[in-house]
């Protein structure tokens, strides 16, 4: 009986059953979507595209047929998924700008290299190309598995016979559910001269153990890399390459290809013939323009597009006197003029299994499988020859008793058994005899069915031998091999290589006034942490106006080429490039749209950053150190951790240590003053630092480091004030100090 709803109910914790969903999920999107198959290349979609396209009789030699169809087919019979995920893996592959050796032949949009769409599929129509049917050789000799289809009312292959390497020719890219591929383009001739090299120093075994002696230095010398349908120069070093193909992992850097196109009197262009590989034309000239706009490629004047069917970007210097190497290592650092193009050589071992594999492990599959082509060819084609031989057999029979045949027919009321039994045939013989027909007893047909029997016989001892002999076999596969390697040799438009192997280029040192317009700029950071550059040096704080509650607190002058340095009471260092800040109209931005400071915290200190100087840092608990400033450049918005803080603690001073400066000068909120020596203080990338000076209340004011010959000195609003007899405030480290001088400002500031 069948069992009611409430007795099918189980007990499951909500993880495991969730685990279980996912799983399954995860699964079908690895196996059935996203990672291509080893042997042939292809992902399910683009494999039943291929097949439902040979059912249409879509052969390169045929007429073409509306895009629409071929969607339709797919869908209804082997892919049940969306139209427009169908139609774009189909324009794809019709794409010569997309996939170096395209499977499908389009007639119609189907798209360009600017990143405009293909039209509607009602409009285009494709059929295969000869790259297709090379998948597709033996398709119809029990070369693939078969599976049911989705509703069970076709079959799909399981693999295609891949008589051409396709995943390693073409690539492939795809995400799944916890893992991705990628696996860039290369060159067909150069990948069979590798697989050839394999089957010379290889050992296979048919229950898929091997034994490869070939290196990786030897494949990358045979595959020197990545071949893109878009061309460009692979400058990636030799070593790398190895190191990738070796692991399965890594990347390839690749340039535009560029020339320079003089006009005399030192006047030239620059020319982009040739663009990276999946980098769409219409975006990268947007993006040099917006670059252009905003004053970061201050060598260059313009840029046009004068692209027909070839790719001509026109790039023209400010200056006959500018570098073209200069002006384009400007461009390959800030645009996709140079990309890294990503190895992730994650496949289906086999259909089953996703594995990172090598680029030997990956070859070894593909002739593991044109292995298992060729003899499940070779037994097809036996078995067919075994079938015909045997009609032959009962032909040249019935010509030996050819009177005796022919009174059998026509005087028997059932003929077949009759003859069955007088001349000892099988049922498929006499049923070939009595299909005869009359013509075929002519003399010459005799001779022609023993010339054919004679030549099947042979055919068939051959292939005998052939399933018996591996060496033999592979030997075929190395003639196979050969042939494809031909067909797409250097000589022929499609296969000669079009990414030009160059040398590892030496980057040349762009200097960063050359990446930014160099111009005199003064920092302006009001009390609430308002900044703004304005444009020039010797601004007048006076005349700047902020707003309302807001005052002015600091001003650094500098260029726009400088990186400005700032200590927070937090204790923490953050860098902003000076051409990054707010121009000098209106009130500026808030600093903490720059950096993350945290809340709570304030700025403490700003200066301009110059390399290989030190600092004196210190808290207003009366401790610090010296650090160099190199040591407390931030890479990121949340900035550098340098000076650590007890509780109810804050950063208070940065300031910055002349080379001849022999002192520290120190004033605390009480008035008193300590100097003493310079040496007495560590050097330290970070910490709390060490006791500059006591207090019975309060905390240091200020602190700087200075000349012993100069004595004490403190700036006024009137100019420089000095002591020069300073010995009275000369002490050790840690001491609590003398009462500053007449004069000296109420602020307890040095400056």
């Amino acid at each position: 009986m069948p069992q009611t709803p409430a007795e099918n109910i189980r007990d499951t914790p909500l993880g495991h059953a969730l685990g279980e969903r996912y799983l399954a999920y995860a699964l079908s999107t690895i196996k059935s979507r996203s990672l291509p198959d080893v042997r042939d290349g292809l992902k399910p979609v683009h494999r039943r595209l291929l097949y439902a396209m040979r059912l249409l009789k879509l052969d390169p030699k045929a007429g073409f047929k509306k895009c629409a169809r071929v969607v339709g087919d797919v869908i209804g019979k082997y892919h049940p998924h969306g139209d427009v995920a169908v139609y774009d893996a189909l324009v794809r592959l019709a794409q010569g700008f997309a996939v170096r050796y395209p499977l499908v032949d389009g007639q119609g949009n189907f798209g360009n290299i600017d990143g405009d769409n293909a039209a509607a599929m009602r409009y285009t129509e494709a059929r295969l190309t000869d790259v297709a049917w090379l998948l597709l050789e033996g398709i119809d000799e029990d070369a693939a598995d078969f599976r049911d289809t989705y509703d069970g009312e076709e079959s799909e292959p399981v693999v295609l016979p891949a008589n051409f390497p396709n995943l390693l020719a073409n690539g492939a890219t795809g995400i799944a559910v916890g893992m991705a591929t990628s696996i860039p383009p290369h060159n067909v001739a150069e990948l069979c001269n590798g697989m050839a090299h394999i089957i010379r120093t290889a050992k296979f075994r048919t229950d898929g153990i091997r034994h490869s002696q070939v290196t990786f230095e030897k494949l990358a010398r045979l595959i020197p890399g990545p071949d893109f349908p878009t061309g460009g120069i692979l400058v990636e070093p030799t070593a790398g390459v190895v190191e990738a193909y070796r692991t399965g992992r890594g990347s390839f850097r690749l340039r535009a290809r560029w020339q320079a196109e003089e006009f005399g009197r030192g006047q030239y262009n620059i020319v982009i013939t040739e663009i990276p590989y999946q980098v769409q034309k219409a975006r990268l000239i947007e993006r040099i323009a917006e670059l252009l706009e905003a004053r970061k490629l201050p060598f260059l004047s313009d840029v046009r597009d004068e692209s027909a069917d070839d790719i001509r970007i026109v790039l023209e210097p400010k200056s006959r006197t500018v570098e073209a190497d200069t002006l384009m290592e400007q461009l390959f650092m800030q645009t996709d003029l140079e990309i890294r193009v990503s190895l992730n050589l994650n496949v289906l071992d086999h259909g089953v299994t996703p594995r990172v594999m090598s680029l030997r492990e990956a070859l070894v599959s593909f002739l593991l499988h044109r292995l298992n082509v060729l003899e499940r060819r070779s037994r097809y084609r036996l078995d067919k020859i075994e079938q015909r031989l045997k009609i032959l057999d009962g032909f040249l029979i019935a010509f030996l008793n050819l009177d005796e045949i022919i009174r059998i027919i026509r005087e028997e009321d059932e003929p077949k058994p009759v003859m069955v039994e007088a001349f000892r045939l099988s049922d498929t013989q006499a049923e070939a005899i009595l299909n005869m027909r009359l013509r075929q007893l002519r003399k010459l047909e005799e001779a022609g069915i023993r010339r054919e029997h004679a030549g099947l016989s042979a055919e068939r001892k051959d292939l005998q031998v052939l399933l018996k002999d591996e060496a033999r076999r592979w030997k075929v596969i190395g003639e196979q091999l050969a042939e494809t390697g031909k067909l797409f040799s250097a000589t022929t438009g499609l296969g000669q290589r079009r990414t030009e192997i160059g040398k590892p280029t030496v980057s040349v040192v762009v200097p960063l006034e050359a990446l930014i317009e160099r111009e005199p700029i003064t920092v302006v950071c009001s009390e609430k942490g308002w900044v703004r550059a304005i444009k020039g040096h010797g601004i007048d704080p006076a005349g700047l106006r902020f707003r309302d509650g807001d005052r002015f607190r600091f001003a650094v002058e500098g260029q726009t080429i400088d990186r400005l340095l700032i200590l927070a009471t937090s204790g923490r260092f953050f860098t902003i490039g000076c051409d990054k800040l707010p121009g000098g109209r209106g009130h500026g931005e808030p600093i903490r749209l720059l950096v993350d400071l945290g809340n709570g915290h304030d700025v403490a200190q700003l200066m301009i950053h110059q390399p290989d100087r030190r600092l004196l840092i210190a808290s207003d608990a009366g401790r610090g150190f010296i650090v160099e400033e190199n040591d407390v450049i931030a890479q990121t918005r949340n900035g550098k951790q340098v000076l650590n803080l007890g509780a109810g603690e804050e950063a208070r001073v940065a300031s910055p240590i002349a080379s001849d400066d022999d002192s520290i000068v120190v004033v605390g909120n009480n008035r008193k003053i300590l100097i003493f020596p310079l040496d007495e203080l560590p050097l330290m990338s970070r910490g709390r630092g060490v006791i500059l000076q006591r207090y019975a209340s309060g905390g240091l004011s200020d602190a700087k480091s200075a000349k012993n010959v100069d004595g004490l000195t403190w700036r006024t609003g009137s100019g420089l004030r000095s002591e020069t007899d300073a010995k009275a405030w000369h002490g050790k480290r840690a001491q609590a100090g003398i009462k500053a001088p007449k004069g000296f400002p109420r602020n307890n500031r040095f400056a």
